[in-house]
């Protein structure tokens, strides 16, 4: 906001005043403007003389002095208005304003002040007037201009009646919230102290708001202000920082709130000020894979890019980012023509469904898929059709062996066929030393990645994550839906641990795996410590402000107490990027698919996560024939 801007904005009472902007008041004071630096001119001049002569300047200096000072004023007036310094060409006070100002003074002082060494002693004028007055007058103009902002600021601060906050971080993050607090009289949050943990910022006053401390003092700051909400202002801060945050400020009632990611913001989705309160998500979320742009825009930036399950919770994530990057046609497949629909809004804007990029087929019909993958000819795929819900896969294991085995073989044979480069099948934690039927199933569309990618030579390969936050019918939805209805929240078991991870993030590591990963290779994100299942149960119950039951129902058939990212035989290496591990799958030829053995697993009897990790163990150390 300009000051102009600023002043429809009455100071008292912080109602808008149209009238105080009309065109006419906008002249008048740009002329007000003009004439306070003409007058410091003259100020200015007549200082410096009186200053050379110690204040007793010969009675026929006078007049001469007097002629320089309005002749400098009134250079500067027409300069001012000539460059449109006094018409609105930049705000005033900026730095835009100062700088010009200041070329301003600087040329006057060199044109008058030449003249003055060639005839000041015939005026009785001291030679070096002009460049004693020069400093002087930038002082005033300049003086002028920050006791105006500094009224103004004061002016547009928020009221008493706005919340008091503690800001966390004084980076670049809580310098920019801070300014568009301090400055919008409309605020509904009154910023009181700030908290860092930066020993170099122990001292600092940010926008008038001191550093108070560091995070670990939350609770006393909290205490000493008042302060009613803590804004976490830290574009990295992850789950673990805001966890703790969190509880301390539980411990004194304060609610939290936080700014949104620094990729919001450099996107234009989000402005500093969209401050939100902390969600469940930020407490368990991982902290986003730094993404290397240009990597990924080499291999999809006008290429034609195919994703199948696009309208899944992955899928319509996936193509949104992708589009981003400017691939020449972006293909969204799916059978569910709801999701379709979906998919469409996150990427065009609409949800017409008449267009080809939506393509409605399922992975399971071959033919047809051939024949779309013929037609389109995709040179990069992202295979994220899958069936996903453990316990009812446990239920039908012949329905994940139709889409999760022999739907991802029949897209991996269309792809070879059609030519694709790049080839990207959305995988799963549970394939890791697999013990449920969506395990088994997702491990063999691992392996028949991994035949494809030897078969064909290009990049095939899988990628592996835990838990995604907020997909449809997961863990947090079904909880918010049992909170929100108040019925009890089940657990399986009260020492249940799972990985967990946002859409946006498991999207952004796949989409940086087709770029950084190798043919046949599986890649798995560094997803940090487990959480606890009850922890979060706990946590959702406790900022619903519910009184909600837990009930634990017990393990499912398949399901581990605690998931892994990483199987028994499989080695890591990260030759590329800190947070990404690659691996190897073994290749299975479709030939060697064998349903009847594969069903036979699914019905062994399971074993629990103590008994697979004693049995790994014998089998590197070689006891037990793996």
């Amino acid at each position: 906001m300009t000051a102009e801007e600023a002043d429809i904005v009455a100071p008292a009472t912080g109602e808008i005043n149209i009238l105080s902007n009309t065109p006419v008041m906008q002249r008048r004071r740009r002329s007000a403007a003009a004439i306070v630096d003409a007058a410091s001119w003259g100020i200015g001049v007549l200082l410096a003389v009186s200053l050379r002569f110690e204040f007793s300047t010969p009675i026929d200096g006078w007049l001469a002095t007097l002629a320089l000072a309005v002749t400098a004023g009134g250079l500067h007036a027409v300069a001012g208005f000539a460059t449109k310094l006094y018409r609105g060409r930049y705000p005033y006070g900026s730095f835009d304003e100062v700088r010009l100002l200041a070329l301003i003074v600087i040329g006057i002082t060199a044109a008058l002040g030449l003249i003055v060494v060639t005839v000041g002693t015939v005026v009785s004028i001291p030679r070096g007037t002009m460049f004693l007055a020069a400093p002087i007058v930038l002082l005033l103009m300049f003086g002028v201009r920050y006791v105006a902002r500094l009224m103004l600021d004061r002016s547009r601060k928020p009221g008493e009646d706005a919340e008091p906050a503690i800001i966390v971080g004084a980076g670049y993050l809580g310098d920019k919230l801070l300014h568009n607090m301090t400055t919008d009289p409309a605020s509904p949050i009154r910023p009181v102290g700030l908290l860092d943990d930066d020993p170099a910022k122990k001292n600092l006053i940010l926008r008038g708001v001191p550093v108070i401390g560091r995070t670990s003092e939350l609770a006393e700051a909290v205490r000493r202000t008042r302060a009613t909400m803590v804004v976490v202002a830290i574009g990295q801060a992850d789950s673990v920082v805001l966890r703790k945050i969190s509880d301390r400020a539980a411990g004194v009632g304060a609610r939290v709130a936080v700014t949104p990611s620094l990729n919001a913001m450099m996107s234009g989705e989000q402005a500093v000020t969209d401050v939100r309160d902390i969600s469940i998500e930020d407490l368990i979320g991982r902290h986003p894979v730094d993404t290397n742009v240009e990597l990924i825009a080499g291999y999809i930036t006008g290429k034609r890019v195919l994703v199948t399950g696009a309208g899944g919770s992955i899928g319509s994530e996936l193509c949104r980012q992708l589009s981003k990057y400017g691939p020449s046609e972006l293909i969204m497949l799916d059978r569910d023509e709801t999701g379709l629909q979906i998919a469409q809004l996150g990427t065009a804007g609409h949800g017409l469904l008449d267009t080809n990029e939506v393509v409605l087929a399922d992975i399971r019909d071959a033919e047809q898929l051939s024949a779309i993958f013929a037609d389109r000819l995709p040179e990069v795929v992202f295979h994220a059709a899958a069936l996903k819900h453990l316990p009812m896969l446990e239920q039908y294991p012949d329905e994940a062996w139709k889409t999760n085995v022999i739907g991802s073989l029949n897209v991996l044979t269309a792809a070879m066929r059609a030519g694709v480069t790049h080839f990207v099948n959305v995988s799963t934690d549970k394939a890791a030393n697999p013990t449920s039927v969506l395990g088994h199933s997702k491990r063999v569309a691992e392996k028949l990645t991994a035949w494809a990618a030897e078969e064909s030579g290009m990049r095939y390969l899988s990628v592996r994550f835990g838990n995604v936050i907020g997909s449809r019918g997961s863990m947090l939805p079904t909880f918010q839906a049992l909170i929100r209805d108040g019925k009890p929240l089940t657990v399986t078991h009260p020492e249940a641990t799972r990985y967990f991870m946002t859409i946006p993030e498991a999207c952004q590591l796949v989409i940086q795996a087709g770029g950084i990963g190798r043919r046949g290779e599986v890649l798995i994100l560094d997803m940090g410590e487990p959480v606890s299942i009850l922890e979060v149960a706990k946590r959702m119950i406790a900022m619903s402000g519910k009184q909600i039951e837990i009930r634990f129902t017990g393990l499912r058939h398949g399901e581990k107490l605690h998931e892994e990212l990483v199987g028994a035989r499989e080695n890591l290496e990260r030759p590329f990027h800190p947070q990404i591990s690659h691996t190897t799958a073994d290749p299975i030829t479709p030939q060697r698919l064998d349903k009847a053995g594969w069903e036979a697993r699914m019905t062994a009897e399971p074993r629990d996560n103590e008994t697979m990790v004693i049995e790994r163990i014998a089998v590197k150390k070689g006891t037990v024939n793996g």
